[in-house]
C-alpha cells in the first residue's frame, strides 16, 4: 500500500513523500530542501529513501536533490531537457518508470520551464505536476510561450475526472480570489473559496485537488467558456475567440492580479 503525505518547506512548497508502508520504503517529489526529508527520516527509523522525482530545474524543486541522493543513494529521475543534479535516468515524454512498485508515466509539459515534466499513476489517478497545473491556477510562463502552457494544461485536462493533483504549492487561495474575479457569478467558485479560506484558517493543507473540480473552478482549464470569454472581451474592449488567446490574457491579468 502507498500513502501520500506533504513536507512543507520554504514558505509554500510542498514536497510530496510516497510511503510504501510494507517495504518500508520511500520516495519524494522535488525536494526543494533537503531539510524536511531528513527530519522525516530521523523521525522513522528503519525507513530507505530509495527514489527522487524531479519535474523541473527550479532551485526551489532540486535545491535537496543532491544532498538527499548522496546520503542516502536514492535513484534520481528528472526531465532530460533540462539540467538536473545528481539526475541518474533522463526522461522523455512517453516513458514509463517503476517506483515503490507502481508504474508512472511521463508527460512533458512545456511552459513555466521547457523542460517541465510531470508524472501521472494511471491505476490510482494520481497526477505529480510541479508547477505546471496548481489548485485552482497554472505556473508563470518563466521559459515557455502560452499557447505551449495552454496545450499542457489541455493535455493534463483530458486525463480522468478522479485525477487527484499534487501540485508543489500551497497557493489556492489566492488563485480562488483571481478565479472569482474572472467569473464572479460561478457558485462553484465562490463555494470552493470558503471551504479553502475555512481549510487555511485551522492550517490545513489545500491539496491536493481533483481534476473534476478544476474543471470547474480552475481559470485556465476554462478557456471555452462563455463566462470567461466575456469578461475578457469587457476588460480588453474587443472579442478574444481562440482558446490560446484567452488563456495568454488570463495569464497576463493574473501576473499583474
Amino acid at each position: 500500500m502507498i500513502k501520500i503525505d506533504a513536507l512543507c518547506a520554504f514558505s509554500d512548497n510542498y514536497i510530496w513523500l510516497l510511503l510504501d508502508t510494507r517495504q518500508r520504503r520511500c520516495a519524494v517529489v522535488d525536494p526543494g530542501d533537503a531539510a524536511p526529508v531528513q527530519a522525516w527520516l530521523a523521525a522513522n527509523p528503519g525507513w530507505t529513501l530509495s527514489d527522487i522525482l524531479v519535474t523541473h530545474h527550479h532551485f526551489d524543486h532540486v535545491g535537496g536533490v543532491e544532498q538527499l541522493s548522496r546520503e542516502t543513494g536514492a535513484r534520481v529521475f528528472g526531465p532530460a531537457h533540462e539540467e538536473i543534479p545528481a539526475r541518474q535516468q533522463a526522461l522523455l515524454d512517453g516513458e514509463r518508470i517503476e517506483v515503490l512498485g507502481l508504474t508512472l508515466q511521463v508527460f512533458e509539459v512545456p511552459g513555466h520551464t521547457l523542460g517541465h515534466i510531470a508524472y501521472y499513476q494511471a491505476d490510482q489517478h494520481w497526477l505529480f505536476c510541479g508547477d505546471t497545473l496548481f489548485a485552482a491556477g497554472c505556473g508563470r510562463l518563466f521559459e515557455g510561450t502560452p499557447l505551449q502552457m495552454h496545450n499542457s494544461l489541455q493535455r493534463l485536462a483530458a486525463l480522468p475526472d478522479a485525477t487527484r493533483i499534487y501540485c508543489a504549492h500551497e497557493y489556492t487561495l489566492s488563485n480562488l480570489r483571481f478565479a472569482q474575479a474572472v467569473e464572479p457569478h460561478n457558485a462553484a467558485i465562490a463555494e470552493r473559496l470558503r471551504q479553502v479560506s475555512e481549510w487555511r484558517a485551522a492550517g490545513r493543507i489545500s491539496l491536493p485537488s481533483e481534476l473534476a473540480l478544476e474543471r470547474a473552478t480552475n481559470p485556465f482549464l476554462r478557456s471555452a467558456e462563455t463566462s470567461v470569454k466575456e469578461m475578457l472581451a469587457s476588460r480588453s474592449g474587443r472579442p478574444i475567440d481562440s482558446e490560446a488567446e484567452v488563456f495568454a490574457a488570463l495569464r497576463a491579468w493574473k501576473d499583474n492580479f
